[in-house]
């Protein structure tokens, strides 16, 4: 399928003191969740609660979509992720893009090992923070990587 031509975005001009922009006029403050594509949101929320150690922050019923509102998030923090059932469009077992933070990535490593996730080398770089990548249940890709 050819998808349709698309102009580029135009660019905004640079912000000067005081003055108002696009992305201002758009009332954006801010990043609240992260939708992940998965194909079983109960198996989806016990790996992110039980392994990951996040925080059920809401799980609702949504009756119309025959699915649930699931938003979880490490302890403390301000953006979470929201496990939202995969379709054609947006399947799942895709890299996240999604960069977790540790505070030690070797603890996270070998804790996210023991409770069986899928985790991969734990990279170590000059100036660059240790990481690793890991996967959901659903093959989704995301990495781990030790606060700076």
């Amino acid at each position: 399928m050819v998808k349709p031509h698309c102009p580029l975005p135009r660019r905004l001009p640079e912000r000067q003191h005081g003055a108002m922009t696009d992305t201002d006029a758009a009332g954006i403050v801010g990043v609240n969740t992260i939708g992940i594509p998965v194909t079983d949101q109960d198996r989806a929320l016990a790996f992110y609660r039980d392994v990951l150690g996040f925080d059920v922050r809401v799980d609702a019923p949504l009756p119309q979509l025959g699915s649930r509102w699931i938003m979880l998030a490490p302890p403390g923090s301000a953006v979470s992720v929201s496990l939202v059932p995969a379709k054609e469009e947006a399947p799942a077992g895709v890299e996240t893009g999604i960069r977790f933070e540790a505070a030690d990535a070797d603890q996270a490593h070998r804790a996210l090992q023991e409770r069986g996730a899928e985790v991969g080398e734990l990279l170590r770089w000059p100036g660059v923070p240790p990481m690793f990548a890991a996967h959901d249940v659903d093959g989704n890709r995301f990495e781990v990587v030790e606060r700076a």
